[in-house]
């Protein structure tokens, strides 16, 4: 799974592994996960996640996720998986 991106509950992410969390998420975001699902994924809180995301320069999209023009999203754990992340 995604343990790099797992930290004990309450445990302030700061520096280099900030950043490095902050990549992964950009791109599992940019990817089509949900920030809830990241936020699941990673056992931190949907601000948290929000905000890790604004720091690295994600454009958010609109609420309600992307239109049903494309096939249904991935889950945060199978686009981890793709983009190699562990």
């Amino acid at each position: 799974m995604t343990s790099d991106l797992k930290f004990t509950k309450g445990k302030q992410v700061t520096g280099v592994a900030r950043s490095r969390m902050g990549s992964k998420l950009k791109k599992m975001y940019e990817r089509g996960s949900s920030i809830r699902a990241l936020a699941e994924l990673t056992g931190r809180s949907y601000g948290f996640i929000h905000r890790l995301l604004l720091e690295s320069g994600v454009q958010l999209r609109p609420r309600g996720g992307r239109p049903f023009t494309r096939s249904p999203r991935r889950s945060a754990e199978r686009v981890a998986r793709r983009i190699g992340v562990r």
